[in-house]
């Protein structure tokens, strides 16, 4: 506010967005690994010691709205993930209330290692050609009405014609 003259653009729980507008987990440098499906399983397992995503210990980062892997604590020196453990969502509303350090409070749907190009490439594909078939199902239907109806004045002429032509005889 001395900087500016003005209270600054605030998120819904009114803290500033500068500060809690992203959530930890778009910034988080293990964010490949989560979308790659690589997660920590136990505590210093093999995933631990070389990186790997911490949500299947707990972290809350995928939840959570904060600055600390920007900002860091400690005079800048690390912050909870950096240091091999999850964030706790300290940030959020009600987090005292929503369990242990350690549980999941969410499913984070995540694409993981299985979900290659191939398979979402397959899935896009069927999609499309699903969309296209439908397209085109209702294309023929429409065209097939619209004939009939173009037709429906030429029999009715026809049926007039005729009448007329067995009145005469």
């Amino acid at each position: 506010m001395v900087t500016f003259d003005k209270i600054p653009e605030l998120d819904r729980q009114g803290r500033p967005k500068m500060f809690y507008g992203q959530r930890i987990h778009d910034k988080c440098y293990r964010r490949p690994h989560f979308d790659a499906g690589q997660f920590v399983e136990s505590w210093d397992d093999e995933g631990a010691r070389k990186g790997y995503c911490l949500y299947k210990m707990g972290c809350k980062g995928p939840t959570t709205y904060n600055a600390c892997s920007t900002v860091r604590w400690n005079d800048g020196v690390s912050f909870p993930i950096q240091s091999g453990h999850g964030c706790i969502g300290c940030s959020e509303e009600g987090f005292w209330d929503k369990g242990s350090f350690y549980d999941r409070v969410t499913s984070i749907p995540q694409f993981g290692v299985e979900a290659n190009a191939d398979k979402i490439g397959f899935t896009v594909a069927g999609t499309a050609g699903a969309a296209i078939a439908a397209h085109a199902a209702v294309s023929a239907i429409k065209s097939t009405m619209l004939k009939k109806q173009d037709l429906q004045p030429l029999d009715q002429a026809a049926t007039q014609n005729k009448d007329k032509n067995e009145e005469k005889v």
